[in-house]
């Protein structure tokens, strides 16, 4: 597959742990090179990944969870050209499992904030969101 790049951002609330965010994306992603800014309130998780690897963690949950339709129909909404935007519950990713959100109202710390850029965007859906 083409070149691959995932940049994650998430937002860090004051009330919240940073390695505990950190580990949410990480849940889902695996490791990652990660940095933090900081905002007017809390901070700002930014992590990067490239290559398919970067997104193996992800493919596999998504079969373990049996969610692959969903999956497909939620990366397919937010695929733009060469990117694919999408946003994940952070609870639910802490614990180790995926849940597609939306970017406002639905988690009340706030969504992982999601864009992976490649040549063939359906290509990639194709591969972490196969048919059954």
């Amino acid at each position: 597959m083409d070149e691959i790049r995932v940049h994650v951002e998430v937002e860090i609330h004051s009330t919240e742990s940073e390695e505990k965010v950190r580990q949410a994306v990480e849940n889902v992603f695996g490791s990652m090179q990660t940095q933090s800014e900081a905002l007017h309130k809390g901070n700002l998780l930014i992590a990067e990944t490239q290559g398919q690897e970067g997104l193996t963690k992800l493919y596999n949950l998504l079969r373990r969870e049996r969610i692959r339709s969903a999956a497909r129909k939620v990366l397919l909404e937010g695929l733009d050209k060469k990117t694919i935007n999408f946003c994940l519950n952070k609870q639910v990713a802490f614990a180790g499992h995926v849940s597609f959100s939306k970017e406002v109202a639905e988690s009340p710390l706030g969504p992982i904030k999601v864009r992976i850029e490649c040549e063939n965007p359906r290509e990639l859906v194709s591969w972490l969101a196969s048919a059954l």
